[in-house]
């Protein structure tokens, strides 16, 4: 019998990982039965996570290096290549911000984000897109966001990098279809994680997010990872160039 969302002998990345959506996501596909790479810039959260999946009958391996040092992750993610005897599915989730109005922020500040989302998505997705088109398969998945097609005062960077993410898969998923490889995003709205936690707790934010959204609720990191192990499988061969918008129905009614 097919089972699409089988993940069982493949070999997967997951940028920032050791906790939060990344964390998520790699427990979805490592569930489905993938060996999953799990990656921080923190060597000891890695392994903290990885020893986390393993109690779960999850094959998770550390793969800790930072995804704005373009040329040591490019090696890291060689060297996992190497080891693993291939790599099958990329996803770009590790992330940072900066929450300053734009007349105040400095370009270094504004490059941080840039290179933590945008560049690296570049650089990574460039990498395992030659070592997946060596082997004339794959699949590369970005976590973009809800911001990168609205946005919100006084995170103008994060958004642009959003922004840049979602066109950067849709040129990436022209160029590399014919490659076997598929290319696409997620983005997310409002998920109920630790870096989150302070406006979850905060009544007045809290409220807004359940007025806005139509199904009244944050969202939750599983239901990311999920929307991740859906594009991960052979049940979404044919969706190429897509973003996926996982946030309860926020975006569609803003201004309601």
């Amino acid at each position: 019998m097919q089972q699409p969302f089988s993940l069982e002998g493949r070999t997967v990345i997951v940028t920032g990982s050791s906790r939060g959506l990344g964390y998520a996501i790699a427990h979805a596909l490592g569930t489905a039965g993938a060996t999953v790479a799990i990656n921080s810039r923190n060597a000891d959260k890695v392994d903290e996570a990885c020893a986390k999946l393993v109690t779960e009958g999850i094959n998770a391996v550390p793969l800790a290096f930072d995804v704005a040092d373009g040329d040591n992750a490019v090696a890291a993610i060689n060297r996992f290549h190497d080891e693993q005897g291939g790599l099958d599915i990329f996803v770009h989730n590790a992330g940072n911000g900066v929450r300053k109005a734009f007349l105040e922020q400095s370009k270094d500040e504004w490059l941080s984000v840039i290179d933590t989302h945008l560049t690296a998505a570049f650089e990574l997705g460039q990498a395992a897109g030659k070592l997946m088109a060596a082997a004339g398969k794959g699949r590369i998945i970005f976590t973009t966001s809800i911001m990168g097609s609205v946005s919100r005062a006084s995170v103008s960077s994060y958004c642009t990098a959003k922004g840049g993410m979602n066109a950067l898969t849709r040129s990436m998923a022209t160029e590399l279809g014919p490659l076997g490889i598929t290319v696409n995003g997620i983005a997310p709205g409002y998920i109920a994680t630790e870096l989150t936690a302070p406006l979850h707790k905060d009544p007045t934010f809290n409220a807004y997010v359940g007025r806005q959204t139509p199904v009244g609720r944050w969202g939750e990191p599983e239901e990311i990872g999920w929307a991740a192990l859906y594009l991960a499988s052979d049940a979404a061969g044919y969706v190429n160039g897509h973003v996926l918008t996982v946030d309860g129905g926020m975006t569609i009614s803003l201004g309601t």
